[in-house]
């Protein structure tokens, strides 16, 4: 394989990477790991939001903070570069959220795509450019209530947790062999 197919499948894998981060950061409500995932000066088309990538963060981890759950399952993602420095992305995914008051409204699923520009540039710190998303559409599909009375327990398998408690940010998992 040349070095470019291979530099660009580095790239497609870095891509990837800040995707599942920021799937990460939405469902523990962890700010920063999602605000990693944008370039300073990004732009977020997010449904009924729209604004800067700092103003995102707040407004999504709040609105994601009013469930007791939620999970971002992505599916295929197809990355295309167009220029160099930029790529385009888009990546079919589904979103559940539960809420344990008891409003139907709150326990729903949807289907929707992340469209995506990705930069590759050095962020403000100074450190080695990077892909980060520059400009974000969230295109919605489908939204399916889900009825109460099919929700259930899990039985004795641990629930998630919505902070750095949860099993993904164990030191015991990161311990050296």
């Amino acid at each position: 394989m040349d070095e470019a197919r291979l530099e660009r499948a580095a790239d497609n894998l870095e891509i990837r990477d800040v995707l599942a981060r920021y799937a990460r950061g939405i469902d523990r409500l962890d700010a920063d790991l999602v605000r990693s995932c944008y370039h300073d000066d990004a732009v977020d088309h997010h449904g009924t939001f729209e604004g800067t990538a700092d103003e995102f963060v707040r407004w999504v981890i709040g609105e994601a903070g009013r469930y007791s759950m939620t999970q971002h399952v992505l599916a295929q993602t197809l990355v295309e570069f167009p220029h160099p420095g930029v790529a385009v992305s888009e990546t079919y995914a589904l979103a559940f959220h539960r809420s344990e008051d008891g409003a139907q409204r709150d326990n729903w699923q949807i289907g929707f795509r992340y469209v995506d520009r990705f930069e590759r540039r050095a962020p403000s710190t100074g450190v080695s450019p990077e892909w980060r998303i520059a400009e974000r559409w969230v295109v919605g599909e489908w939204l399916s209530l889900d009825p109460l009375e099919d929700q259930r327990g899990l039985g004795t398998t641990p629930s998630g947790r919505r902070d750095p408690g949860d099993p993904v940010y164990s030191d015991s998992l990161r311990r050296p062999l």
